[in-house]
């Protein structure tokens, strides 16, 4: 076993409770939504409640042998942060929460994430993907994000970011890191590769602080399923790009663990061929600890199973 590992993208929440392009989304029950006019299997069916906890979580990472993670937020899950913050507090040597300004209206997004600051979060998330598909556009540089962005680096607060496909809004994010250096950003979804040109977003952690991190890939491969061989392969050509010291597992919990396992989501990378020790430790903990600053993690041991 590799230790220690860290998730670096997973979510969480008690009720879904959000609008998106102008659709509703809508916690229902036995794992399910209202997701954007069709109902859809969000969570595993034995979600009765439709309540994503941490604690729930938490016994899916000690079964999986997770250490820690990284939970982001979502606008399609609406705005989690009071429940968060309760999180980080009651558990702060597992989870690290991203406090979430409604960057959407960027008028006062600024005093939103300065007050979450003050309130604790060391991360701030921006969906940044959700920004281009309404009819006027939202962008990254504009003046009131900017001012947010650079009071993020001065406190020393982490952004963790989705981009849309592609190199849609690299430059964007290209002007960020040259007006503000310090600022250290994970981009999530591994770039949203399996679409043209992630590499784009790759090449951005070829700046000091700037980190990829694999939530979702799971997901994006779906279509090729476990192994996710062709993830593998995606990982090995991020390194050729980045080097495999900016790469960090993530696992995009619970929305992936309705087609496989949690263990499942990092163990078709502990057993591929395609990688080696030293690559596999630091892509699935040590690059995310250093990042992070987790702490003292906990070595959690294997549970055989009934079926082995």
């Amino acid at each position: 076993m590799i230790h220690p590992v860290i998730d670096a993208h997973a979510h969480l929440w008690l009720r879904q409770d959000a609008t998106v392009e102008g659709k509703e989304i809508k916690t229902l029950t036995n794992g399910q939504s209202l997701f954007m006019g069709e109902i859809r299997q969000m969570l595993p069916p034995f979600f009765i409640d439709g309540r994503n906890t941490a604690e729930i979580f938490l016994s899916n990472m000690n079964y999986a042998q997770v250490s820690a993670a990284v939970v982001t937020q979502e606008f399609i899950d609406g705005l989690q942060n009071a429940y968060l913050l309760e999180v980080q507090e009651k558990y702060p040597e597992r989870f690290l929460c991203c406090g979430m300004a409604d960057v959407r209206e960027p008028e006062g997004c600024c005093r939103h994430a300065e007050q979450l600051m003050e309130q604790g979060f060391r991360a701030i998330k921006i969906p940044a993907n959700r920004l281009v598909m309404d009819k006027s556009r939202i962008w990254l540089t504009g003046d009131e994000i900017m001012r947010m962005l650079k009071l993020m680096e001065k406190n020393g607060a982490i952004l963790s970011i989705d981009l849309a496909d592609g190199s849609e809004q690299v430059p964007e994010m290209k002007e960020i890191i040259e007006e503000c250096p310090a600022l250290k950003i994970a981009i999530g979804h591994f770039g949203m590769v399996t679409r043209k040109d992630w590499q784009e977003q790759v090449k951005l952690a070829r700046n000091k602080n700037v980190m990829i991190e694999s939530g979702g890939i799971t997901w994006l491969f779906n279509d090729e399923f476990y192994p996710f061989t062709g993830a593998v392969w995606a990982i090995r050509e991020a390194i050729e790009l980045a080097g495999i010291g900016k790469l960090m597992w993530g696992s995009d919990y619970p929305r992936t663990i309705t087609a496989i396992t949690y263990r499942m989501s990092y163990d078709f990378v502990v057993k591929s061929s395609l990688l080696t020790a030293g690559e596999k430790s630091l892509f699935l903990g040590r690059n995310a600890a250093a990042f992070y600053g987790f702490g003292d993690l906990p070595e959690l041991p294997y549970l055989k199973n009934m079926s082995e």
